[in-house]
């Protein structure tokens, strides 16, 4: 009976811990995920992809700035998702 009432406190334990990290990690997955998709972060993203695109629209023809722009706007988006 004592073997038995200490498996079950520690399956109970062990359910518990399961239950908080669970809980601790959808915290944190809300956090990143919310880090992530900020405005600041856009914001930073946006301006190394334009810093890239001037320096390789210097360094290419005109006539490939349309594309070095779509790339660009592919990257964008695919940041974004």
């Amino acid at each position: 009976m004592a073997a038995e009432d200490a498996a079950g406190a520690q399956q109970k334990f062990v359910d518990e811990a399961v239950a908080k990290a669970k809980e601790m990690y959808e915290k944190i997955s809300e956090t990143v995920r919310g880090a992530l998709n900020s405005d600041q972060t856009e914001k930073v993203t946006d301006s190394i992809l334009d810093t890239v695109s001037d320096f390789v629209k210097k360094l290419l023809p005109d006539e490939a700035h349309a594309k070095i722009d779509e790339v660009r706007k592919q990257v964008d988006d695919a940041l974004g998702q």
